[in-house]
């Protein structure tokens, strides 16, 4: 039995990558060896491990045949071009790009909703980790969900810069300035100015008039919470540096009051509920930023449709919408491990 792992984080200099050795360091995940990995350009550079620094290595030339579990905090172009031979030498993979989370050889896990999918990692020893908006939905939805079966939701994201990385972030600080003093910027990571702005368009758009982002979504949660949940998303990028806010509409084939609806969704550790009996009535991205909850508020009952309420969802989307959970799969993981 292994007690203490070797761990690897690729793409370790990246928002989420940080994010994730934070995580593992706060939680005192049972590490033995830690590697911080990014590509040759970032070599030599250093991050921050709890009270250590790492120095990045090249992922050209790391040995990982060493390590047991490696977290993949990159885009779904690396993934697609290290994961699958890493994964092959007995590596334990967890990946938060896109690229495997419809695979049906590969667990998509949201360890809140749906756990008991993540003994299927030995398929290809790979587990992928969500998008940053469906694992805050999915926590929310799932304990409804049992006990009133959802039969449709329309979701309306609001999307920080953050998610779209460190230059993204830089862009709108940038471009923020630049608007004070009445100077014209140009687009560099997004379609359009981000500064005072928002627009409804996150990732390409597909033949339909929907975005990739939407699509994700929408397909991601009936894999998590089952093949019954129809979704329409429309994904918005809005002003913000961190966290990310979702308007949630959900019909169920059953009535289920507001009452009922808090006190179910108070039962998990994941979720503050808030409503208008606190102090904080609804929870805004800023209040959010750097904890590990996920934040309902306003839930209240749609008068247009029978049987529906409706939700504001708010979560860091870089630790509860990635990192964080990334970490937990791992915690659940090697509990599988040890059985």
């Amino acid at each position: 039995m292994i007690t203490r792992y070797n761990v690897a984080i690729v793409g370790a200099t990246g928002n989420v990558g940080r994010e994730t050795l934070e995580v593992l360091s706060e939680r005192a995940f049972p590490i033995n060896n830690v590697y911080a990995i990014a590509s040759r350009e970032s070599q030599n550079k250093e991050v921050s491990f709890g009270d250590k620094t790492l120095k990045i290595s090249s992922i050209d030339n790391t040995d990982f045949s060493k390590i047991e579990i490696v977290f993949f905090a990159t885009d779904a172009e690396i993934s697609q071009k290290y994961v699958s031979n890493i994964a092959r030498q007995g590596c334990l993979v967890i990946d938060k790009s896109s690229l495997f989370r419809l695979d049906p050889d590969v667990p998509l896990i949201v360890p809140e909703a749906n756990l008991r999918s993540l003994k299927d990692y030995t398929k290809k020893n790979i587990i992928a980790n969500p998008n940053c908006c469906t694992i805050p939905i999915a926590v929310v939805l799932k304990p409804l969900d049992n006990v009133a079966k959802i039969r449709r939701i329309i979701i309306s994201t609001y999307q920080s810069v953050s998610g779209s990385g460190r230059a993204a972030m830089d862009e709108l600080y940038n471009q923020t300035k630049a608007k004070y003093i009445f100077n014209d910027v140009q687009p560099q990571n997004f379609p359009r100015q981000i500064a005072f702005n928002l627009f409804p368009q996150i990732g390409n758009f597909n033949k339909d008039g929907s975005t990739t982002e939407e699509s994700k979504i929408s397909l991601e949660l009936k894999k998590i919470i089952g093949s019954h949940i129809k979704a329409t998303v429309t994904c918005v990028r809005v002003p913000v540096f961190v966290s990310h806010s979702m308007s949630i509409n959900v019909e169920f084939s059953e009535e289920l009051n507001v009452e009922e609806a808090e006190e179910i969704l108070r039962e998990s550790d994941s979720i503050e509920v808030n409503s208008l009996l606190n102090e904080i009535q609804y929870a805004c991205p800023i209040d959010v930023v750097g904890t590990d909850l996920v934040y309902v508020s306003r839930i209240r009952k749609d008068y247009s449709q029978k049987n529906t309420l409706n939700l504001w969802i708010t979560a860091d989307n870089l630790r509860k919408g990635a990192a964080l959970n990334g970490v937990q799969i791992a915690e659940e993981l090697i509990k599988v491990l040890n059985e």
